[in-house]
């Protein structure tokens, strides 16, 4: 830094000092009115600290016109709410999602808690509901949808905020990266921020302190793996659902283009068998579960998505949406999903799951990082305001003055069993490499790599893996998890992928999530737009997604832990694999 630079920053820091003293040393004699004073100066505060770190003492060499990406160490992800870009569909119609007023025109105000004296709002399951909350809920609808679009509390607006934040409408703060909420563990904190003042909203609109969302619950047996019969009347009505696929077909929450042409009962047992693995053997580490740990700048971007973002989220938006659409708009593309009511108790189930989860592994999990903390984004509440709320605003739903209506979740008692007796399966699978290793089968090594041009998934793929550690001592087990990486995954357009992994597998064409050998699948969502760049955006980076398997307590059951290498076998669903080439698989261990 030159010496002008040195004398500017040690000026700039004198007023950050400054600025701290009067801001933080006063704040108990801090009046209501005061706030908007306040907000101020933490944001005059923000924007010198981070012109300082950012700009300068990171990124001296950056060019005008340059993406600032290596410099911005322990900076919490933010939209830069100046610019908003336009999009495109995949039909080139143009997909506009900002608001009429930018953001950057409004004051923000850092978001304050609810009253702890006001009246805990209940979610309750969406098959439950009784007529009087059905009809209030559906007034509340009908208002929003009556609002003008110049107010942020109406309903397509509400919807935009979903497709603005889903589709990297917004630019990182600090840096020309696009903002990205899915496929890392940016997901469960976004979506329970945007339902939240979603919900309360709707209260305000219809006069009720106490209205909470339901929850459409398709992890429960009884009941609640139909669409919930009051979506197909008055406001709840959305006519861009896949008509075959409304009550009474029961969900298929791992859904993959293809009608799996099962009866009500074996569905519904299929999908238990497929919430004990994303919930439980899948998700023993905080990074299987939550997604990646996804960084600010063009460095740090992460395309890793957890257990139930692929799937049921994923997979549910799109049996959802209409197979006759481009995208299968509404609930199949992200810019669109939000425009059907349904999206919000889907996403209200997810948020419930994120508890379950944190409570299954008592809250051991939970991410301390404070990068991760302190990102936030912004929304309007029920009181047309602006707030800035951070992730760390809304780790507590008691805080948040919510709370869910318990459900019995069978599937945490529905640990499956091996197709096939583990013994039998090795000597069957020891035979078939011998009569087929000349022609389909790879040779065992660590990392499996198949080299630059990657390996399309135009066919089922099966290919031997060795395992770094062998026999782990109960510590080693405790303290880490055992995952199948599939790595550098690129799919070649916006389109919908989907394939499963198996492991040990003598036939995979007649098994499924109901068996042990299953080790997980990988879901791609359309967004359902291209983006238009600004002049300097940086382009993300390409092969940059994998998929994370914890198979520790799969081996276990498979008496497969003594093993030197293990069979993995990777199948495209519902013809998707052309568009779909890997880089390769390897196994390495989570803390």
């Amino acid at each position: 830094m030159d010496p002008k630079r040195w004398v500017i920053a040690a000026l700039l820091g004198f007023i950050v000092f400054g600025l701290s003293v009067n801001l933080f040393t006063g704040d108990n004699g801090v009046q209501p009115h005061d706030q908007y004073y306040f907000s101020f100066l933490r944001d005059f505060k923000e924007t010198i600290l981070n012109t300082i770190n950012g700009s300068w003492m990171f990124s001296t060499e950056t060019k005008p016109n340059e993406p600032k990406t290596s410099g911005h160490h322990h900076v919490p992800l933010s939209p830069n709410l100046t610019a908003c870009h336009r999009s495109l569909s995949d039909a080139d119609r143009p997909v506009y999602c900002c608001p009429p007023k930018p953001a950057s025109e409004e004051t923000v105000i850092d978001f304050q808690f609810p009253d702890p004296s006001a009246p805990l709002r209940i979610r309750r399951p969406a098959h439950k509901l009784d007529k009087e909350f059905i009809a209030k809920y559906q007034r509340g609808i009908a208002i929003m949808r009556a609002l003008p679009t110049d107010d942020p509390r109406n309903f397509m607006r509400q919807a935009n905020i979903h497709c603005i934040y889903c589709t990297g409408a917004y630019n990182q703060m600090h840096t020309n990266s696009l903002l990205k909420i899915h496929r890392s563990r940016m997901f469960f904190p976004f979506h329970r921020m945007m339902i939240y003042f979603h919900e309360r909203i709707l209260g305000n609109l219809i006069g009720d302190d106490t209205f909470a969302l339901p929850y459409w619950n398709w992890d429960n047996p009884e009941g609640g793996m139909f669409i919930p019969d009051f979506y197909l009347n008055g406001s709840f009505v959305d006519t861009q659902r896949e008509k075959t696929h409304l009550p009474p077909q029961v969900a298929d929450i791992d859904f993959d283009y293809v009608e799996r042409g099962l009866g009500t009962e074996d569905q519904i047992e299929y999908n238990v068998n497929f919430m004990y693995h994303q919930m439980i053997s899948g998700a023993k580490k905080t990074e299987l579960f939550m997604g990646c740990p996804i960084r600010s700048g063009e460095d740090g971007f992460c395309d890793g998505p957890g257990t139930i973002e692929l799937a049921p989220h994923n997979a549910l938006h799109t049996w959802v949406g209409n197979t006759v659409n481009p995208e299968r708009e509404n609930m199949g593309a992200f810019y669109s999903a939000a425009r059907d009511p349904i999206f919000y108790a889907h996403h209200s189930n997810i948020d419930r799951l994120w508890e379950v989860w944190r409570e299954l592994n008592d809250h051991k999990l939970d991410i301390n990082d404070p990068e991760w903390l302190d990102s936030h984004f912004v929304f309007h509440d029920e009181k047309l305001q602006l707030v800035r709320v951070r992730i760390r605003d809304v780790l507590d739903i008691s805080k948040l003055g919510y709370a869910y209506e318990s459900s019995d979740n069978v599937w945490m008692n529905a640990r499956p069993k091996p197709a096939v007796p583990p013994k039998i399966a090795r000597q069957i699978l020891k035979l078939k490499e011998q009569q087929e290793h000349q022609n389909n089968l790879l040779l065992p090594t660590n990392r499996q790599d198949f080299g630059p041009e990657g390996r399309t998934l135009d066919d089922t793929l099966r290919l031997k893996v060795q395992r770094p550690k062998i026999n782990r001592t109960s510590k080693e087990k405790e303290e880490e998890e055992e995952v199948l990486v599939i790595y550098d995954i690129d799919v070649k357009k916006d389109s919908y992928v989907k394939f499963d992994v198996y492991v040990n597998a003598v036939d995979e064409t007649i098994i499924g999530p109901e068996s042990r050998e299953f080790a997980g699948t990988f879901v791609n969502m359309r967004k359902g737009v291209r983006l238009i760049m600004n002049p300097g955006d940086a382009v993300p980076k390409k092969k940059s997604t994998y998929l994370k398997l914890g198979i520790s307590e799969l081996l276990q059951d498979l008496e497969a832990e003594g093993d030197e290498s293990i069979w993995v076998t990777i199948v495209p669903r519902g013809g998707t694999g052309v568009n779909t080439i890997v880089g390769g698989v390897r196994i390495e261990y989570i803390r």
